[in-house]
């Protein structure tokens, strides 16, 4: 049976690109590809691929919030997350999210094969910098005080969509076309999340969601955030 494999990125430049790579390996099939992570969710459940690639920062649903609920359905399938950040907390919460793969972009092209490879095996992928992060850092708990949870972890995973969706800025009646929610059920969750987190405004909530890694702000400088049409310089 050849390895049937899902690619989930936003940009379609670098999907194509993923995939051609994988299609060169003999008996390794992309039986599917996505370009957001809630579609990503809906093909697993109908595609059954045995490894799943997904790019960290995607909209609607990013990266981590997809792998915890593709894991929670389909615990036997193999995550690899792509990304462009290799920060403590975003390798911490890879890890915790259940993903078995970390890659860089700047690697893939590279390493993609070898990591899939990995994952096919059962084993798991990090790249040589992750790996020693860690080795160093999460293998060896009593080497270091336990963080304390990010703040986001007292959302719960409906909150966590809500929030990424909002941050994005989308409107409420359109959370709700996307989750199958009333236009009111939605508003609840929004003054419950925002009195939860201690949230003022809109602009703060897109500024909590870039700080958490709920949402990945696109382009080298990331200084500013596009919101309903105006800026909102992060300086």
């Amino acid at each position: 049976m050849p390895l049937r494999i899902l690619v989930a990125d936003d940009h379609e430049v670098v999907r194509r690109g993923l995939c051609a790579l994988l299609r060169s390996q003999p008996e390794w099939e992309v039986c599917s590809e996505a370009s957001d992570g809630r579609e990503a969710v809906e093909k697993v459940m109908t595609m059954k691929p045995d490894v799943v690639i997904l790019d960290i920062g995607m909209p609607n649903l990013n990266g981590l919030e997809a792998t915890r609920q593709i894991l929670k359905t389909n615990p036997r399938v193999k995550i690899l997350i792509l990304t462009l950040h290799d920060s403590d907390q975003v390798v911490q919460e890879v890890l915790n999210a259940g993903a078995r793969g970390f890659l860089l972009k700047t690697d893939a092209a590279g390493e993609l094969v070898a990591a899939v490879d990995a994952l096919r095996r059962g084993k798991v992928y990090f790249t040589p910098k992750v790996a020693a992060m860690v080795l160093e850092g999460y293998l060896k708990p009593e080497d270091r005080t336990t963080p304390e949870p990010p703040a986001r972890n007292r959302l719960t995973p409906r909150e966590r969509e809500i929030v990424q969706m909002l941050a994005e800025g989308k409107s409420s009646k359109e959370v709700a076309a996307v989750l199958r929610l009333s236009a009111k059920t939605v508003e609840t969750h929004r003054s419950n999340i925002m009195r939860k987190l201690d949230l003022h405004s809109v602009s703060e909530l897109v500024l909590y969601a870039v700080r958490n890694n709920i949402v990945h702000m696109a382009g080298p400088c990331k200084s500013q955030l596009r919101l309903g049409g105006r800026s909102l310089n992060k300086n």
